[in-house]
């Protein structure tokens, strides 16, 4: 029989490249590269093919396999770089930003458990949210768990299979079966209702991406490749990988594959990983040029040092931006800073952690306890690395203690926000009700701007508001103002201010809401024939949209809306400038929707404002509605 003898497939590297660039530029900039977060089923599927061919190589040689080597190789391959992570953090966190001490116990025992994505789904801890100074820098962290119960728990599962079922042809229908009933879950779950993080976390809707991988190694094993598929030429097998790699990057890009939207969880991921299982076994084929093509020194690099780098990529972004006001100003040069420091740290620990603890040894730890009594020996360098580890770890262990006292203070946006959103169901509620029973006439002729006039002298209303740029005219205009808005934690924040001049208006403010979730919004509201003829739109704070998206939205509001559209003022954020810039274009394309330009108006006064920079504080929410309501009833009356 002609086996090959130990081969060690470069190209895997090149996939593993492939992967964590896909997550990090996912990371970067969700908009743009919207489906790079597949990069983790590319890990998935390499893991469940490799540790699975590893395993039946062994029990068909030589009849068992060593468990015990295999979680000790494990837990030094793992755990040094994931403790390193991990007290660096909490060291970072004590330093310099505190408000993450709560639940960071918590956070750091289930991840040396390995059930840290149990963690999140419990504890409603969202992969698509990063926005503000809450940011959770161990968000990513969740596959490290599905892989650590995978490396867990499978050798137990090879062992059953081929102790009882034997057969490789039943051991592969087995293990293909749970792939599907794990990929049919997935998309159950979603369809009925159950919260995105439970799908998108779950152990069980993720082992399809696994289980493609381990399935694929029954019928596919490296050591004989030869001679399953010797009849398969070069350029078959290099067709067949040049299609699947143009799938995953199709797919990499595709606005389909929105991780918010319903195709990946209704087979989008499953398909994808389908596309990475045949690249797998095409890479590792000897008749294949993939594993020559996916093998050059740039790859090699980032390849061996995926870990680190998947480690240490979402700390530097989350505590990077946190101390980042002006993002939006040098959106590239930021982005390359941060990637040259995720570059830098992920190679220090792969020379200083991930190598050197690959190969350690009990004799080697005994030594070096017993070398700690000559420190004055050591050398400079060894003990500067001496002193710093040791911070670390005395600072990050001093963070964990204490982390059980650490109490979350809710904001006093998150406090308004809260007490708005009550306000608002209720009152939206009691509009609708009176909105169906008597059509409130708008009366915009100047006669009513007369009386408005004569109503500011003699009943002024609201007058506290006239220090902050707004009329007593304005502010009798607007009081019997008929309008729909629609906005996102902005629109909720300032929901009070907005409500208190607009009396009659439905205010519609959610937090995190994005543009595509305005469409059945809108087709609500029109279904109750509440939508009033004025329609103000706060969208934008959480990502770009795209021409496209606003053709959309216009041709759902209808001819004869009158469309006014607060601009946003993110710094913190790239999607800035070009959503301003999306906005002008779109209100020459349309003559009745109109800007309101709060970025140029807010921009000076960072007084304004709360820790994020973004959201307006007391002072600035009532900045804020004033100049909104003024230039929408300057439009309409003037």
């Amino acid at each position: 029989m002609n086996k090959t003898k130990n081969r060690f497939i470069t190209g895997y590297s090149g996939l593993r490249a492939l992967a964590v660039v896909g997550v990090i530029l996912y990371h970067l900039d969700p908009n743009t590269f919207i489906g790079g977060y597949l990069g983790v089923p590319i890990f998935l599927v390499l893991s469940g093919y490799l540790v699975t061919d590893h395993m039946l190589k062994s029990y068909q040689e030589t009849g068992s396999y060593d468990n015990k080597h295999f979680y000790i190789t494990r837990l030094k391959r793992l755990y040094p770089q994931l403790i390193t992570v991990l007290w660096a953090c909490a060291a970072w966190i004590v330093l310099f930003q505190r408000n993450l001490l709560v639940k960071l116990y918590q956070i750091v025992i289930a991840n040396l458990l390995n059930v840290y994505n149990i963690w999140q789904i419990r504890n409603g801890q969202s992969y698509f949210e990063r926005f503000g100074a809450n940011a959770s820098p161990f968000t990513h962290l969740w596959t490290m768990s599905i892989e650590g119960q995978f490396y867990l728990l499978w050798p137990i599962v090879i062992f059953l299979l081929v102790k009882f079922v034997k057969s490789k042809k039943r051991i592969f229908g087995i293990i293909t079966a749970l792939t599907l009933i794990s990929a049919i879950e997935m998309a159950i779950l979603f369809a009925t209702g159950a919260d995105i993080n439970r799908v998108y976390y779950g152990t069980d809707t993720r082992f399809f991406s696994l289980g493609l991988g381990a399935a694929l190694a029954v019928i596919w094993p490296i050591e004989n490749m030869n001679e399953t598929l010797r009849n398969l030429r070069s350029r078959s097998l290099d067709l067949a990988g040049l299609i699947s790699l143009l799938g995953m990057l199709l797919m990499f890009f595709s606005s389909a594959m929105n991780p918010q939207s319903k195709f990946p969880y209704f087979g989008g991921i499953f398909i994808f990983s389908i596309f990475t299982t045949v690249m797998v076994g095409i890479v590792g084929h000897p008749n294949s040029h993939w594993n020559k093509i996916l093998t050059n020194p740039v790859f090699n690099w980032i390849g061996s040092r995926s870990y680190g780098i998947y480690l240490y990529q979402f700390p530097v972004m989350v505590f990077f931006e946190d101390k980042l006001t002006n993002l939006a100003a040098h959106p590239i040069l930021y982005r390359i800073i941060e990637i040259v420091i995720i570059l830098l740290i992920s190679e220090i620990t792969y020379r200083l952690i991930e190598k050197p603890f690959g190969k350690v040894t009990w004799l080697k730890v005994k030594n070096y306890w017993a070398n700690l009594s000559n420190i004055a020996s050591f050398s400079n360098a060894r003990k500067f690395k001496l002193i710093f580890s040791s911070l670390i770890i005395l600072i990050g262990t001093a963070g964990i203690i204490y982390s059980p006292r650490a109490v979350a203070k809710k904001s006093q946006l998150e406090q308004t926000i809260s007490k708005n959103q009550k306000s608002q169901a209720r009152e939206n509620k009691e509009l609708i009700k009176k909105y169906k029973k008597t059509k409130v006439k708008e009366d915009t002729s100047s006669k009513y701007v007369k009386k408005a006039r004569k109503e500011a002298k003699s009943h002024p209303v609201n007058k506290r508001f006239t220090k902050y740029g707004i009329s007593q005219v304005d502010l009798q205009l607007a009081q019997n103002l008929q309008l729909t808005a629609i906005g996102d934690s902005i629109m909720a924040g300032t929901y009070d201010n907005l409500k208190t001049l607009m009396p009659h208006a439905i205010i519609d403010g959610a937090v995190s809401r994005q543009m595509k979730e305005a469409f059945p919004i809108i087709d609500g509201y029109k279904q109750r024939q509440v939508l009033a003829k004025n329609v103000l739109i706060e969208l934008g704070t959480n990502g770009p949209f795209t021409m496209d998206d606003v053709d959309h939205l216009m041709e759902d509001l209808g001819k004869g809306k009158d469309v006014f559209w607060i601009n946003v003022y993110v710094p913190s954020r790239q999607w800035q400038n070009p959503v301003n810039d999306l906005l002008k274009k779109a209100s020459k394309k349309y003559h009745n929707l109109h800007v309101i330009d709060w970025y140029q108006y807010a921009k000076g006064h960072p007084d304004w404002f709360g820790d994020d920079h973004v959201h307006p504080n007391i002072l600035g929410s009532k900045y804020y509605s004033a100049f909104v309501v003024k230039s929408i009833v300057n439009e309409i009356y003037f």
